[in-house]
């Protein structure tokens, strides 16, 4: 092992390196010097933190344990200093903390703390400011780590919610360039045709009026009941493809009256190519359709996204409606609701206030709180998400309610720990809680 020395302590560990020798001096002289092996443990996850540590060599690997799994959380080397320190309050240990080889260390007990807060100030004035600078470290860590695994949850919902409209646009537009190259022989057929220019206006009448008109939703027992009807109609009157072209009419609302209209137009020799004619442009136009709502719809995702991130915004506080964060999170999050069969129930009271909030921080409390009730729901029949708004005084309150099994009595007290988390390696840090409980304290207020 090193010969200790107030020189080498100062060399090695920058918060303590202009500290007076004779506090340091204490240190060495109160401090249990020794070597762990590897593997052994420095600390272990839900035992006291009695000790104060000093790494003079080797290393610490620091990590927790979530369900069956163990991942690392960050590492410690020589010249870091961890455990116990003044003013802290940790009663005990968090995560563990593993020799990746053997280490050298200088471990101070908590009975010779009170000591040197009262007699060493010096020393107790640099390690306060050590855990100041440590626990605003800790906190960026930690917001950038439960937003990282945020952004993981949320881009792969977002990206199957964007993959089905863009693969929708690819589809379509791949059929309506099929579509195109064969519309050169019904073109023939038609300009075959010998009709009157008024006719050839009253044909678009009836076709514009349907592309146009509203068409209603049908069941698919009322969809295939028109379908046979418009099928039988077309047949009656010789229609090449009955039965294929009855069921585009009925996706725009025709009906056996406006078939027969066209008929007297027509005419018998002319009715086929007129009805194709008609069914090809009914065809572009819905697949036209598609690609439009499809697009819309990537559109609106895109949109979300902005707003929920709020970019293009300022970063200071503003003036906001909650409920568009809340709205703009279940649009985020809608893939794992749809996935788990969850009803949303909104009862919002559209007359509260816009507070001046940090809008992407709080929709960073919706989304860990609703994730954990999506989570809480999964194979829970009849699953439903209720989220309620309400004008408290000068307060908004949020109530946030899921028909989950609960939360255990025995855990109620561990929620709010950093790292304590009850599901497995991937699905959650244990920092989601707390996080949405600083967002909470930033903003003036509370959460239970």
């Amino acid at each position: 092992m090193k010969e200790l020395s107030t020189n080498f302590l100062k060399e090695l560990f920058e918060p303590i390196r202009h500290v007076d020798d004779a506090d340091l001096q204490f240190l060495i002289d109160k401090g249990k010097h020794y070597i762990l092996n590897e593997d052994d443990y420095l600390f272990k996850s839900g035992e006291p933190s009695d000790h104060m540590h000093l790494i003079l060599e080797g290393k610490i690997k620091v990590s927790i344990t979530q369900g069956n799994q163990t991942r690392q959380f960050v590492e410690l080397e020589k010249g870091d200093i961890t455990g116990l320190l003044p003013y802290s309050r940790m009663k005990e240990a968090r995560a563990n903390g593993q020799a990746e080889r053997e280490t050298e260390v200088l471990s101070l007990h908590r009975k010779f703390i009170t000591e040197m807060i009262h007699n060493h100030y010096e020393l107790t004035e640099a390690l306060v400011h050590f855990m100041s600078s440590r626990i605003r470290e800790f906190t960026t860590l930690q917001q950038q780590n439960e937003k990282m695994m945020a952004l993981g949850k949320l881009s792969a919902g977002l990206a199957h919610e964007l993959n089905n409209p863009a693969s929708a646009i690819v589809r379509s537009s791949k059929e309506l360039l099929s579509h195109l190259q064969h519309q050169p022989e019904h073109f023939k057929k038609v300009m075959s045709i010998r009709v009157t220019p008024e006719e050839v206006d009253e044909l678009a009448k009836i076709l514009n009026a349907r592309i146009n008109g509203e068409n209603p939703r049908l069941t698919m027992m009322q969809k295939q009941g028109l379908e046979d009807d418009l099928a039988d109609c077309l047949e009656e009157l010789n229609a090449e493809n009955a039965f294929e072209v009855a069921e585009n009419l009925v996706e725009f609302n025709f009906s056996c009256q406006e078939i027969d209209r066209i008929y007297e137009i027509t005419g018998k020799d002319h009715f086929s190519p007129v009805i194709g004619w008609i069914n090809e442009n009914l065809t572009t136009e819905k697949m036209v359709r598609d690609i439009e709502s499809a697009s819309s719809r990537i559109a609106d995702l895109v949109g979300s996204v902005k707003n929920f991130t709020h970019m293009d915004r300022s970063p200071d506080k503003t003036e906001a409606d909650i409920h568009d964060g809340i709205n703009n999170t279940l649009i985020m999050l809608n893939h794992k609701l749809k996935k788990s069969s969850i009803k949303v129930t909104r009862i919002f009271d559209e007359d509260i206030p816009k507070p001046k909030i940090l809008v992407s921080e709080l929709n960073q409390v919706w989304t860990n709180i609703i994730d954990n009730a999506i989570d809480a729901m999964e194979n829970v029949t009849g699953a439903e998400l209720q989220i309620e708004t309400q004008k408290d005084k000068e307060f908004i309150r949020t109530l946030i309610r899921d028909n989950g099994p609960g939360i255990p009595e025995d855990v109620k007290n561990k929620i709010w720990d950093p790292f304590y988390t009850t599901k497995d390696i991937g699905k959650g840090t244990g920092l989601g809680l707390d996080v949405v409980k600083n967002i909470i304290a930033r903003h003036n207020g509370s959460i239970k």
